[in-house]
């Protein structure tokens, strides 16, 4: 049986999941009264909730005699480190561009990784059947992207397709008959190589590792694709470092291969196939397994840096330990160095503090995910806010600071107050142009920081209609400061329940963050002051009640609904002297400092 290796990679919401799951279905892998999930690829609670794919995948199909082995990918920027590995492992790649959208900054992104490494995509105009749609327009841009992104001939000569992957259909012109995916799977087959296996079988077996998953029964199992030779169950190897040191030796204890959904345990694998390996205890990502006579490694492509970091240190506030399970550092510590491990897009060390660890990123959304992750396993925590990862300038000593491309679409009438908003965040408009009825298209380039917090901000302006893509774009020097929030925050000074009162009588203040019952502490933020400074009030406060105010003369307090804060937009909420309590049952913020007399002798100029 032939083999054939691809990505599905596209910016995000442009439909890969959605698309993989037709192929499955299509190819006869899943029975015909077998009952499936929507975007069965997208397995995680949190992928299923959030709509999109975090983790790299692998799966499989046969088609006519040849074997295609799939690798879904995620869209967005935060967890591009997933996407720069799995290229390394195929032949080839399909690009999915959004019939209404276009080429967006994740398309941009995930084109140059491919580019760079030859692959030559297939392109995919999807979702041709919106009523915005303009498939054709969109083919153009596309062009111009490879053009501009110095594809060779061979990569600018691609294949197109139309297709919608929501009902299963692609087609070369879109005149054709709307039938199935059958002009997609022979595309693949025609255009995809197939592995080289036969020129490496007879060399000593080598592997690079791109993902890690653990397995309760058979510890780490390391996937990735043979580059060399063949690998059997009980078969001793060893793995390498980038450097050529020896990690460990061990034998196979189990290799599977991926059919469909599942992974099958087989007996051998050879040159070109992608599976995942049991047996070893040390070998992580971007490490070599090999015969062990193998002396270099397999060259791992280099990996973008993280951008944004944050502090995570233990729940040290009053309510500490009545939530969750894990609280020690040592704990938190041994779990995201073990994250770290698998994931080459974060980095985490020690901080100076010996309860805290500084763990650096791609963005807010990677940080946010991974935090959501601990929580929801029993982790208590505490999270300053994120804070951007500077570099010096080796030639001039200058202060470089991450900048990122951002497109946004948007009502034309919100256009003026979201440039007027990034401008003064130092941001710089590099492309405005019509993008279909009512709508405008803008380019900016702005600093990482200053988008820090930006998100909720742009849905109040743009009325929630806004849409804001963003991608890092290169290091450039420092822009300046840049104006933080305006309004400061509403400080509890005791401890105890909320009580309705209390907050009916501080609505006046500013908003609030928390309901009537909440148990809140001194210190704790409970809602945003409607002027610049910190304001320190009492929210367990109730009516003193005597035989002149009776508990039912008053009317029935009536309260606003309060503002409930994500995980994410507590962390871009929070400013430096601030902290996000995290807890399996709470997301809570505070001051670092929570008595009202340290704070302010803190304060006070020396």
């Amino acid at each position: 049986m032939s083999l054939r290796n691809i990505a599905i990679i596209a910016h995000v919401d442009h439909g890969k999941t959605t698309l993989v799951d037709q192929m499955l279905k299509q190819s006869g892998t899943f029975r015909a009264n077998e009952q499936v999930a929507e975007r069965a690829m997208d397995s995680g609670d949190l992928e299923r909730e959030r709509g999109i794919t975090i983790l790299a995948k692998c799966t499989s199909l046969d088609w006519k005699g040849t074997r295609i082995n799939i690798v879904d990918t995620p869209g967005h920027a935060d967890f591009g480190g997933e996407v720069e590995r799995i290229l390394s492992m195929v032949d080839g790649v399909i690009l999915l561009v959004d019939a209404a959208e276009g080429p967006m900054p994740q398309t941009k992104f995930v084109l140059t990784k491919a580019l760079a490494l030859g692959l030559n995509p297939i392109v995919i105009v999807n979702k041709v059947d919106r009523p915005d749609g303009r498939p054709h327009e969109v083919h153009d841009e596309v062009f111009d992207l490879f053009a501009a992104l110095d594809a060779n001939e061979r990569q600018l000569d691609f294949p197109m397709l139309f297709a919608s992957g929501r009902d299963g259909w692609a087609v070369n012109e879109l005149s054709d008959s709307h039938t199935d995916l059958s002009p997609l799977f022979a595309k693949i087959v025609e255009h995809v190589p197939a592995p080289d296996a036969e020129q490496h079988e007879n060399e000593p077996f080598s592997m690079l590792v791109t993902t890690i998953e653990a397995n309760a029964y058979l510890g780490r199992l390391l996937t990735g694709r043979i580059q060399t030779g063949r690998v059997t169950v009980g078969a001793p190897i060893k793995a390498i470092r980038l450097d050529g040191k020896l990690i460990e030796r061990a034998r196979v204890t189990k290799v599977f291969a991926f059919r469909g959904l599942t992974k099958v345990p087989v007996e051998e694998a050879r040159a070109g196939d992608i599976v995942a390996i049991a047996g070893l205890q040390q070998a992580t990502v971007a490490d070599t397994l090999g015969h062990l006579e193998i002396k270099a490694p397999i060259a791992a492509p280099p990996i973008d840096p993280p951008t944004l970091a944050v502090t995570i240190s233990i729940n040290s506030s009053p309510l500490a330990g009545r939530d969750g399970s894990k609280v020690q550092s040592r704990v938190i510590r041994e779990r995201l160095m073990r994250e770290a491990e698998g994931n080459v897009a974060i980095q985490v060390r020690d901080a100076e503090d010996k309860d805290a660890f500084e763990l650096a990123g791609r963005g807010e959304l990677q940080l946010g995910v991974l935090i959501e992750t601990l929580r929801r396993e029993g982790f208590e925590l505490s999270i300053s806010r994120p804070r951007v990862l500077f570099k010096t300038d080796p030639d001039t000593g200058a202060r470089l600071e991450p900048i990122e491309e951002i497109v946004i679409d948007v009502d034309q009438e919100y256009a003026g107050v979201v440039i007027e908003k990034l401008t003064t965040r130092k941001g710089h408009l590099a492309d405005m142009r019509e993008a279909g009825a009512g709508k405008s298209r803008l380019t900016l380039f702005c600093p990482t920081r200053a988008l820090v917090g930006y998100q909720g901000e742009f849905l109040t302006d743009t009325r929630g209609t806004g849409v804001l893509n963003r991608v890092f774009h290169n290091y450039a020097p420092h822009k300046g400061p840049i104006e933080g929030r305006r309004n400061g925050v509403l400080i509890s000074n005791s401890n105890g329940p909320a009580v309705a009162f209390a907050l009916f009588n501080l609505e006046d203040r500013g908003k609030m963050f928390i309901r009537p019952g909440t148990d809140v502490y001194q210190g704790m933020i409970i809602g945003e002051h409607s002027r610049y400074n910190d304001l320190d009030v009492n929210p367990i406060k109730g009516k003193q009640l005597t035989n002149v105010r009776a508990a039912g003369k008053d009317e029935a307090i009536r309260l606003t609904p309060p503002t409930l804060l994500t995980l994410e937009q507590a962390m871009a909420y929070v400013q430096d002297d601030e902290l996000v309590e995290v807890t399996p049952g709470a997301i809570r913020l505070r001051k670092r400092v929570l008595f009202p007399g340290d704070r302010k002798r803190r304060a006070a100029p020396v």
